[in-house]
């Protein structure tokens, strides 16, 4: 009965894998035509342009791209980066970083609740377990991976949200958690954005 019930574990995690790996794709394939459009529209090489057409949206221009990079974050099936990279160009790099700031944030916390909730199983839906098993090595003891988990969060040295998705594995608090996720992300974001900035002037002009 045991080996029953493992069989069929192994096998919805097989079918929730398989969901998760096509709804990657197609929303890898739905962002890519979009960013070729915004390309040949003239929107990615004028960033004033694109910052007029989401002005007009109002409110509903940021509060979209919250919705957008929360459930990015806490469900990681697109790279991190796509979004991040969209709020710099979208909102220029003061409100870039406070809405990614923000969208992040909510998302890492929303991420290590889902954890907390569905426990190791769900690491395997969304990651690699050769990769789970690289960064789950940290967790041997409670007080070195929560300063491994800091660190990792204050510099872009590692997959944020498998780390967020780990740490709910863990009796980490819902406290510790949140305060260095408050405390460490601008840090590592900042970073990023700078180098996303730096990036579009160099390429495309933008900035």
């Amino acid at each position: 009965m045991k080996k029953v019930s493992i069989l069929k574990s192994e096998e919805k995690l097989k079918k929730i894998r398989l969901v998760v790996k096509i709804i990657g794709w197609v929303m890898l394939l739905l962002t890519t035509l979009l960013v070729l459009h915004l390309f040949f529209q003239g929107y990615l090489t004028d960033a004033k342009k694109l910052q007029a057409v989401v002005s007009r949206a109002g409110i509903l221009g940021p509060l979209l791209f919250l919705a957008v990079q929360i459930v990015q974050v806490a469900i990681p099936i697109l790279p991190g980066g796509v979004t991040t990279l969209a709020g710099v160009m979208i909102f220029g790099n003061f409100w870039g970083f406070v809405w990614n700031y923000i969208g992040i944030c909510i998302g890492s916390i929303l991420g290590f609740h889902i954890a907390k909730v569905f426990g190791r199983p769900i690491l395997h839906a969304f990651f690699k377990p050769e990769t789970v098993a690289s960064y789950e090595k940290h967790t041997n003891t409670e007080s070195n991976f929560t300063k491994y988990f800091a660190w990792a969060i204050f510099l872009p040295i590692a997959p944020d949200d498998l780390l967020c998705y780990i740490a709910g594995t863990t009796s980490m608090s819902y406290k510790t958690f949140t305060w260095i996720i408050l405390l460490g992300k601008p840090a590592s974001l900042l970073i990023y954005s700078l180098g996303l900035t730096s990036l579009l002037k160099h390429f495309l002009g933008i900035g």
